[in-house]
């Protein structure tokens, strides 16, 4: 596969901009910048960030075993997905194939972007429908969206139906990984270096604990990289989510700490909603929710409102009517829901 014939011309073709730190990154004690038109009054933040984040990208490097030459950092995943859109999508001509129930921002982008959207269901297990995806395709099926672990429904697709689509499917295939750190199943990096048209997404905002700072990652072949360098922001990542950044990505053991909760708690949750009457079906899940079905999902979401908890009510969405999403939340938090579930059972 050719992954320049796949870039827009426009953007094949496109003169970057390169700042002021671009062009020259050494620094010593003495050295004095007035290049970047800044105020030299330092303060700790007068100075522009990195514009390629190098510091984040090595200790990534590290931790992933991938080079840094093969990673991108969007301002939030929602930033690299539209770098993704910009780069292969042509407006007013090109379309990308999602699979529903799934992450809504693959169709909002799109709609900015002004690229078609063609939708191709998920079979009741959650799985895709790898020949129907294939015989949807056409040559301006650019991208084909697999969220992995699913959001909503939590599960993880089938590795041979995954195979399959980034051998046969002429486009570039974006495999969103932002809940992998709790699944049992490994992450699709191990095997980057064997599909040229894979791209691979995760986050800092989930088992990472960062949602606030907005740092969304990208993971592809270094040719891939350099198009989406090409277009992206200079100074797209501030120099504080850099700091909080590397001081997070250092922590592993703390990290690594709170996604084994998160799993624990998310087995007991699992557990004690199994025991609720209106609870019908609690789906497997390898993400930090819970998807369950209920006998009347607005029902039941109505009345946690009243007392105080805040679910995601996925009943409008295909394949899950009256199914609630549930964040696994601190053991108090599990408890409080639990409790309040039990009590709503009982009246």
């Amino acid at each position: 596969m050719n992954i320049k014939e796949l870039v827009r011309e426009n953007i094949r073709n496109i003169e970057s901009y390169s700042s002021a730190r671009d062009e020259y990154t050494e620094t010593t004690a003495n050295m004095c910048f007035l290049d970047a038109n800044e105020n030299p009054f330092t303060n700790g933040l007068n100075r522009y960030p990195d514009p390629q984040q190098k510091a984040v990208k090595e200790t990534l490097s590290k931790i992933k075993n991938i080079s840094e030459q093969s990673i991108l950092l969007g301002n939030g995943s929602d930033e690299v997905l539209d770098l993704i859109f910009r780069a292969f999508c042509e407006p007013n001509k090109d379309e990308i194939i999602i699979l529903p129930p799934t992450y809504g921002m693959y169709k909002v982008l799109a709609n900015i972007n002004a690229v078609g959207i063609k939708e191709v269901q998920l079979t009741v297990g959650f799985q895709p429908k790898t020949q129907t995806i294939l015989l949807a395709a056409t040559k301006e099926s650019k991208i084909l969206f697999l969220c992995s672990p699913n959001n909503p429904t939590g599960n993880s697709f089938a590795k041979k139906e995954v195979e399959k689509l980034l051998k046969q499917f002429n486009g570039i295939v974006v495999i969103d990984e932002a809940y992998i750190d709790f699944s049992k199943e490994e992450s699709w990096l191990q095997r980057l270096e064997e599909f040229p048209n894979l791209i691979i997404t995760q986050t800092l905002s989930k088992a990472y604990g960062l949602a606030g700072i907005r740092l969304g990652v990208c993971y592809a072949s270094k040719e891939i990289i350099q198009v989406l360098n090409s277009i992206k922001p200079p100074y797209n990542i501030n120099k504080l989510t850099q700091q909080k950044a590397l001081f997070q990505l250092n922590d592993i053991e703390k990290v690594t700490d709170q996604i084994k909760k998160i799993k624990s708690e998310r087995k007991r949750l699992a557990m004690a909603l199994k025991k609720i009457p209106f609870v019908e079906k609690i789906y497997d899940s390898d993400a930090n929710f819970l998807l369950i079905k209920v006998d009347d999902a607005n029902k039941r979401y109505g009345q946690l409102i009243k007392n105080q908890i805040v679910v995601r009510n996925r009943t409008n969405q295909p394949l899950c009517k009256n199914c609630l999403r549930i964040s696994i939340g601190t053991p108090k938090e599990n408890q409080v829901l639990i409790t309040v579930f039990k009590r709503i059972a009982s009246n």
